[in-house]
């Protein structure tokens, strides 16, 4: 038997990997295992190490579950107390493979042998083996059990005619077991027998697995090739699973699957059987991750082939995932704002674990603002789910809700912010399955605009979900913590977010969870809004038949606002070779760093960093070439610790870059024999990253030219009559004015260059200013169940410490 008491770092790694494997999923993985394991105080792990865990899914090679398994390790978690929480939690396929991998194996010693027999004799067929205490056994005859042979030893006494055939013995105890050799028993004298065909039993074989399929990482886009190959006699037959689901049409030893997406990431195997044998395959691991972008992979998957593996379908299921994320904190005119940087990060992690195609953007302007909502638009079609969140200043008149971009000036009105209704009614155009609007802003009134707007008829989809941070008339908060704290909202959503559950009943939880914490009662509650009338989840599949052009366009849409530049080697004259990498914080931030690769033995005090960077690159040069992210200015990203020594430079606003990005690699270095330093340049030029292609920064045209996105004009050329939303209305119409629907449109210009602009004369009502009750809580804070506050600031304002 196994020694449970035994430390979990006894695992092999291969085994560790495996068992992370499992609990990489949301609905039964390792965030439910990590609240079991809260049983023992030793391994209750605060949210930020489990927010550093579930970082680990950004990295297409990440692994959530092998993060907190290493973490258990350090803690010396016995590989009694996993299986306990495992069980606890009802993850059976774990359970089934600790309980292998600890306990002793099943081997057999003594096979079963082919026999001659004559009639009215004995035979009898041996079979022993040796492993955990309590082996059982069973014989069966071809696939029928054998009465009564439940032993090691078969006796068949007498022995007749019709008792000829191929015998087996499975050996088992629990949930294992193992089958012997086939043995033929055959009556002497008879036909077969003179024959001396088949008494070496050389025609049955058992099935071998002689190349297991293997886990791996590949980008969205490209194309999966898994293998399984079996030798077995009679020929055996396959079928491949996905997360522990058949997929049709995948039974053949090859499984190919086309233009992969998120969706496609989990866990595969292979069963491969015939009339006598079943075996299974290694589980293995597929993650995809972004970055990747092939011409040819779109060219293959246009043509296509009917015959690609198709997922099995649920009752409710999207076409495809896609979600836009916008925080803005640096304002221009108004307070800043610490949490939406974190939120829009947390928020990201989590979309990509359920297969969003995510577009997250920091401090965007308001034609930025716009022209990313054109673009998200273009990504949504028929059964697509649609989410957009937003962080950041904003309010609410009559019903109508307003996002601030950051150059808002000091008395803003609707024309100078983003109008969410109509938002909504140009997703409903594109028939999506889902629209989700998270919106963790401010909900006060704005005295100041008097305009009411008259959004067009809505079409009855009943597929529409508000979650507003706050109820009307009334501010969000955030934790006056650190730079990396939460919103008050977003501390609560995250912790839900996986939940496999209806999107209503998942925001009714978080506002129940919010409304029995005692530092948001009273201050801040969530308030839904829904017309959703099926049970729709944000964990639904996303099923797309046969891998359909339209999914493809979407994967190529999406994937050019997320091409990383490729990591590359710089040669210098003096022998010393240096790495450039690159690393996404968010769509529009991305962060490069150097490392010295090689050195050669007469060069030392070696160091090389960038500089003058091309026109309209937004990056602080106080914090470039730091020796870590955080130094950079990016608290989110973490370095690797067991890389050599880099430098870091951070990148922010690539959506207003316009020209390629370039700079110039500076390497100084002393040789031994010398006392001066040398330098030596490079220009290293990586084209426009990440979301700079889609130029957000630049007015769209007028809707009667083109209302056409910048993927267009770069991929798909002409876009068909309607096939594109319309681009977002300059300002709401007042009452006299016609509905959005026919309203002309003018250029995506900044409102306060229009010549028809209001001009607002008093100050903004919604600008943000403190209650004295609110400095009360400075001095005496109410106890949370967990956490104490210490200070309290209005609209979208600081918590000091999370109720959590």
């Amino acid at each position: 038997m196994g020694d449970w008491s035994l430390g979990l770092g006894t695992l092999g790694e291969e085994a560790l990997r495996k068992l992370a494997a499992m609990l990489d999923n949301p609905k039964c993985g390792w965030r439910q295992l990590a609240a079991a394991l809260t049983e023992k105080p030793q391994f209750r792990y605060s949210e930020k190490q489990l927010m550093g865990c579930s970082l680990q899914v950004l990295s297409s090679t990440g692994s959530p579950g092998r993060s907190l398994l290493a973490m258990l390790a350090d803690h010396a978690c016995s590989l009694g107390f996993l299986l306990h929480c495992l069980k606890k939690i009802e993850h059976h396929s774990a359970v089934q493979y600790l309980s292998f991998t600890v306990m002793e194996r099943i081997q057999i010693t003594v096979q079963p042998e082919s026999q001659f027999v004559q009639e009215g004799k004995s035979v009898t067929l041996k079979c022993q083996a040796t492993g955990p205490m309590g082996l059982t056994y069973q014989w069966f005859k071809g696939k029928e059990e054998v009465p009564g042979g439940s032993g090691s030893e078969l006796v068949l006494y007498p022995f007749v005619t019709p008792q000829q055939g191929h015998y087996i013995c499975r050996v088992s105890q629990a949930e294992h077991f193992l089958f012997s050799q086939w043995a033929r028993v055959s009556l002497a004298g008879s036909r077969s027998a003179s024959m001396g065909t088949v008494y070496n039993f050389s025609s049955a074989r058992d099935l071998c697995i002689i190349r297991q399929p293997q886990s791996m990482a590949v980008s969205e886009g490209e194309t999966l090739h898994l293998e399984c190959t079996v030798e077995g006699n009679p020929v055996p037959e396959y079928q491949w699973y996905h997360n522990k689901d058949p997929l049709p049409l995948a039974v053949d030893s090859h499984l190919k699957i086309p233009c992969v997406t998120t969706a496609d990431r989990g866990q595969y195997s292979c069963r491969v059987y015939n009339c006598y044998q079943e075996v299974w395959s290694d589980e293995v691991h597929v993650s995809v991750g972004p970055c990747s972008f092939s011409e040819s992979c779109w060219a293959e998957n246009v043509q296509g082939s009917s015959a690609c593996p198709v997922r099995l379908c649920r009752h409710f299921y999207a076409t495809d995932k896609v979600a836009l994320l916008i925080g803005n904190m640096n304002y221009q005119h108004h307070r800043q704002l610490k949490a939406p940087m974190s939120d829009v990060h947390e928020l990201t992690n989590l979309l990509r674990q359920l297969d969003f195609k995510v577009v997250s953007l920091l401090d965007l302007s308001w034609q930025e603002m716009h022209s990313a909502v054109t673009e998200f638009l273009l990504l949504l079609d028929r059964g697509v789910y649609g989410l957009l969140y937003f962080a950041g200043h904003g309010y609410e008149n009559y019903g109508n809700s307003f996002m601030v971009p950051i150059d808002a000036p000091a008395s803003y009105t609707s024309e100078h912010c983003l109008w969410v209704q109509d938002v909504l009614q140009r997703m409903q155009e594109r028939q999506t399955g889902l629209n989700v609007f998270l919106l963790d802003m401010c909900r006060k009134r704005n005295l100041n605009d008097d305009v009411i707007p008259q959004p067009g008829p809505l079409k009855v989809t009943a597929n529409i979900v508000f979650g507003y941070a706050t109820c009307v008339d009334a501010e969000a908060y955030e934790m006056n913590k650190d730079d990396v704290s939460n919103g008050i909202f977003m501390s609560f959503l995250k912790r839900r977010l996986l939940e496999d559950e209806k999107v209503t009943v998942m925001l009714d939880k978080v506002a129940e969870d919010m409304g029995r914490c005692d530092i948001t009662r009273g201050r801040q509650a969530l308030e839904l809004r829904s017309n959703l009338s099926e049970r729709r989840a944000l964990t639904d599949r996303v099923e797309a038949s046969s891998c359909p052009v339209a999914m493809s366009a979407r994967n190529l849409q999406w994937a050019i606002a997320h091409v990383l530049p490729e990591s590359r080697c710089l040669q210098f004259d003096c022998g010393v070779r240096v790495q450039l990498g690159f690393a996404a914080e968010f769509s529009n931030i991305m962060v490069v760093y150097s490392r010295i690769l090689h050195r050669p033995s007469h060069v030392v005090a070696c160091t090389a960093q960038l500089s003058d960077f091309s026109e309209g690159v937004d990056v602080d040069l106080k914090l470039t070439n730091r020796e870590s992210p955080r130094d950079a200015g990016s608290w989110l990203l973490a370095a690797d610790d067991s890389a050599e020594l880099s430098l870091y430079t951070r990148f922010t606003a690539l959506q207003k870059l316009k020209k390629e990005l370039s700079f110039t690699v500076c390497l100084q270095y002393q040789y031994d024999s010398l006392d001066e330093q040398v330098q030596e340049r490079l220009t290293v030029s990586v084209g426009k990253p990440l979301v700079a292609k889609l130029n957000l920064s630049e007015a769209c045209l007028p809707c009667h030219a083109s209302t056409a996105s910048s993927f267009d004009s770069q991929v798909f050329g002409p876009v068909r009559s309607g096939g594109s939303p319309e681009p977002l209305h300059c300002c709401p119409p007042s009452a006299h004015s016609q509905s959005p629907s026919s309203v002309g449109w003018a250029p995506h210009l900044k409102p306060g260059n229009c010549a028809n602009a209001a001009c607002p004369g008093s100050a903004n009502v919604p600008e943000e200013t403190f209650s004295p009750e609110f400095e009360l809580l400075q001095t005496e804070a109410p106890q949370a169940p967990s956490a104490a506050c210490k200070s309290v600031q209005p609209s979208r304002s600081h918590l000091e410490d999370p109720p959590i």
